[in-house]
């Protein structure tokens, strides 16, 4: 059997709207990735290609997490780092899902770039698995189904909630666009989250698979691994 291809994408955002730093959250490309790495071709992209910016603070908040500083050393890593593609270069019948890596970035870049929103429709009108973790799903905003309805209506969904956000103190329109639980409600989506703030959530409707935070992205990447076996 052929192996399986996931593309994850990364971010090319280096800065939230007020200039402070930002970029993709560690832990939330670690826990997939090594989830995922043996079973599965795993390929990156971000809208600039080669190297898409980390953001600072999950190096600091993470530097205890042995996944996270195994993924900040791997050669393999660093080598797909460094090869990463361009999102004009991809193709989207080359791969079998479409992982976004999550931190503030994607709210800034992808949820607004138009190549992205256009492999977000097709990898989603193909039947794809369309995943993403934290901001992630901010990638997803402007995707829609072949009909031109948000991706997200009717569908169960979660993403980084109102009060984490508050918490993180990285609110809209200060630092970010919008608030991320507050946009999948406007577009008709069924927003779900953990009893408790920064709680492991992920939920899988269809071909649509979601988590809401940092400690939901191992949980991403098994039900990436499961959808795909």
């Amino acid at each position: 059997m052929t192996q399986k291809r996931v593309l994850f994408v990364f971010t090319s955002a280096d800065k939230l709207l007020e200039g402070s730093p930002t970029g993709w959250y560690l832990p939330e490309a670690a826990h997939p990735f090594y989830v995922l790495r043996d079973h599965v071709i795993i390929d990156f992209a971000s809208p600039k290609g080669p190297n898409p910016p980390i953001d600072p603070g999950s190096v600091e908040s993470f530097k205890e997490d042995e996944e996270s500083m195994k993924f900040l050393n791997d050669t393999e890593v660093k080598s797909k780092m460094d090869t990463c593609k361009s999102l004009t270069q991809i193709d989207s019948s080359e791969y079998d899902a479409v992982f976004y890596v999550g931190g503030h970035g994607p709210m800034l870049d992808l949820a607004t770039d138009a190549i992205n929103i256009k492999l977000v429709n097709e990898f989603y009108r193909d039947g794809k698995i369309v995943a993403a973790v934290c901001h992630g799903p901010g990638a997803l905003v402007g995707g829609v189904t072949p009909a031109g309805r948000p991706i997200f209506e009717g569908k169960k969904v979660t993403g980084f909630s109102n009060t984490e956000e508050e918490q993180a103190q990285k609110t809209a329109p200060k630092y970010i666009p919008f608030m991320l639980e507050t946009k999948i409600r406007e577009l008709g989506g069924n927003y779900e989250k953990a009893s408790e703030p920064w709680g492991a959530c992920v939920q899988t409707d269809g071909n649509l698979i979601t988590g809401q935070n940092p400690s939901s992205a191992k949980g991403v990447g098994e039900a990436i691994l499961q959808a795909l076996t």
